[in-house]
């Protein structure tokens, strides 16, 4: 029959028009019964949208039924990221596996090794009578120099086209042995990577002993019914049994697995979480993606998300921004901090660690902490948990520590400013370390400009070079710790009393009261952070670590105070605005009509010169007109 041939049996852009023709032909040809239309489901080609239809087929397989036993107990071997693939997706797969269809009826793909002999023989000496038997002899190639030995030639192309012309003799009938039509399973090739990437056993066969099996592997979810199952079921059948076939590796009776740990990761959609289609256009271009916020913040994205725990993943591009805004351009703005006042540091100064001020200590206590996690959770193959750390420690390095030590990089107190570029400096030589295998490009940058501010600081060409960081158990404080969390819990409770009252941090208050016991060092944290001139304690019974009592009266000389702030700050954000450096010194020049805000300039002039860097401050023609807490003020800021 060939009236349809070349037809498609469901054509895409019309279904039912092979079917209509095949009707068309039965009915002309008096063959037709009946017709009616039945809608009903069935696959279609994931990429090309083409309908899929299934028919039965012959296939070999391999019985991997009589290794289930042997498959689940090598599963036990197996660090899995994360756990609950062992026992559940997993392994309830191979509680259910099947035998496995080895062989494809395709053109491309690795020839099936097998030779069976198709001659036939009469098995009656009549010949109107004769009948015919096959010799089905069967035979399996196990390397080229066994087929070269076979079919006495010389074997240099394996590829089907060419060895299906070559036939081996029987040894059984003297006939010609043909090889069978099949094509292995891809799946099949992808299970023997271990074996064929270092041509074991015709090579390599002492490095591939001695690095079986793998160390880890990482792909996607669907790989444990793909990839990870092939894996797993080859390797088991090759070290099992009394007589493996790489005896080597094998272990007792039941075989070693092909890995020993193994990262799955979840799937990523499009973020309105249907499948990413390069068809349908639903996601963003990485290539622009990139261009705005660098592959750091995208490697940290994926690195951190549910991805990394087997989960899927709506990718959004404000995630990637978010990684952007919140960590790399946070540590560069820290880095940038360090080596603006490492460069008017004296280098001599700037050299030993030796933390006295409780915000180093505390700093560099969780900087060991970060360390710790940060290894346990490479160590366990778990990339998000030993990720996250990392955000959450440059968080606070940036909102805590910098934040708290500013007048201490400003001091003129060389000892003490020498210190806290000490701390700074350690901290993000260390944090360029752990950084490094989650944000390649950040992390050098980091180290290679602490490089250039070298201080007698001994650094290799590379960040990707150094050592791991190993934790300093001495540094670990964690009293310090807690105590300090209980410090910023108690100045989160007062800021929330500052804004029910409207009352702007800029703006100093009287007193702060608290229940609870705490050094004077900790004391003047939280005075300095809520802008409040002392912080009493109370403690007539038990500590209350949840009780504060802020003091909100407003008196002249607190108001005077608060402009003096909102003055500075005014000034400062002129400065940024001029893009002035630390190096520069100005003359601020005001002109206002406030008596108060007059009196701020006059009376404060010391201050405004030290806190934003000023040779002098007078009364004079100038030209912005800024308002300050209602006051309107005319200032111009002049480099000298």
């Amino acid at each position: 029959m060939t009236d349809f041939a070349g037809l498609d049996v469901k054509p895409k852009d019309d279904p039912s028009k092979t079917d209509v023709e095949i009707i068309k032909w039965l009915a002309h040809n008096n063959k037709l019964f009946s017709k009616q239309k039945i809608e009903h489901s069935y696959p279609h080609c994931w990429r090309c949208d083409t309908p899929l239809l299934n028919y039965a087929t012959t296939s070999w397989f391999v019985r991997v039924t009589e290794l289930k036993d042997q498959l689940l107990k090598n599963n036990q071997q197996i660090n899995w990221v994360p756990e609950h693939i062992k026992e559940g997706r997993f392994g309830k797969w191979l509680e259910g596996a099947r035998d496995w269809a080895i062989s494809r009826s395709r053109y491309w793909g690795t020839p099936l090794p097998v030779w069976c002999c198709q001659t036939g023989k009469s098995q009656t000496p009549n010949p109107k009578s004769q009948t015919i038997s096959k010799c089905e002899n069967t035979i399996v190639i196990g390397s080229i120099e066994e087929f070269e030995k076979l079919s006495g030639q010389k074997i240099s192309d394996l590829h089907k086209h060419i060895i299906d012309g070559i036939a081996l003799p029987c040894d059984k009938c003297g006939g010609a042995m043909k090889r069978v039509p099949e094509v292995l399973d891809c799946w099949f090739e992808s299970g023997s990577m271990p074996y064929g990437q270092m041509h074991y056993p015709f090579e390599n066969k002492k490095k591939f002993e001695a690095s079986f099996p793998a160390e880890f592997i990482a792909e996607g979810q669907d790989q444990t019914r793909g990839w990870f199952y092939t894996l797993h079921v080859l390797a088991t059948a090759l070290t099992m049994g009394k007589k493996p076939a790489i005896p080597a590796v094998a272990k007792a009776s039941t075989g070693k697995p092909a890995f020993k740990n193994v990262i799955v990761n979840g799937i990523v959609l499009a973020e309105d979480g249907k499948k990413m289609s390069k068809r349908l256009k639903n996601y963003p271009e990485p290539e622009i993606v990139l261009e705005k916020y660098g592959a750091d913040a995208m490697r940290y994205y994926l690195a951190t998300s549910p991805v990394m725990e087997a989960e899927a993943l709506n990718f959004s591009e404000a995630g990637a921004r978010e990684v952007y805004n919140k960590l790399i351009n946070t540590v560069y703005n820290v880095l940038e901090f360090y080596l603006m006042f490492a460069s008017s540091s004296p280098k001599s100064k700037v050299q030993s660690l030796k933390p006295d001020n409780v915000l180093d200590k505390w700093i560099l206590a969780k900087l060991q902490i970060l360390i710790r996690d940060v290894t346990a959770g490479m160590e366990a193959y778990k990339l998000a948990e030993a990720s996250r750390p990392i955000g959450d420690f440059i968080t606070e390095l940036s909102q805590w520590y910098v934040r708290r030590s500013r007048d201490r990089f400003k001091s003129d107190n060389e000892e003490e400013k020498s210190q806290a570029l000490s701390t700074l400096r350690f901290t993000l030589l260390t944090l360029s370390k752990l950084m490094a295998p989650f944000t390649p490009f950040m992390a050098e940058k980091i180290y290679l400009s602490l490089q250039t501010s070298d201080f007698g600081l001994q650094i290799m060409e590379s960040v990707h070079l150094e050592d791991w960081p190993e934790v300093d158990k001495k540094m670990i404080n964690d009293k310090l710790i807690k105590v300090m969390e209980e410090v910023r819990k108690t100045v989160e409770i007062a800021l929330a009393l500052r804004a029910e009252k409207g009352i702007k941090v800029r703006q100093p208050l009287n007193k702060l009261t608290i229940y609870y016991q705490l050094e004077d060092g900790l004391k003047q944290i939280i005075a300095d952070e809520l802008n409040v001139k002392s912080v009493e304690i109370v403690q007539n019974g038990e500590a209350d670590k949840n009780k504060v009592v802020l003091d909100t009266i407003l008196t002249d000389e607190l108001k005077k105070e608060g402009l003096l702030r909102e003055v500075v700050r005014t000034i400062n954000q002129i400065r940024k605005d001029q893009k002035l450096t630390i190096a520069d010194r100005v003359i601020v020049k005001y002109s206002t009509d406030d008596a108060l805000l007059k009196a701020v300039f006059v009376d404060c002039a010391d201050a405004i010169k030290k806190s934003v860097l000023a040779g002098f401050v007078e009364e004079g023609e100038a030209h912005n007109e800024v308002v300050v807490e209602g006051a309107n003020l005319k200032i111009e800021v002049l480099r000298i």
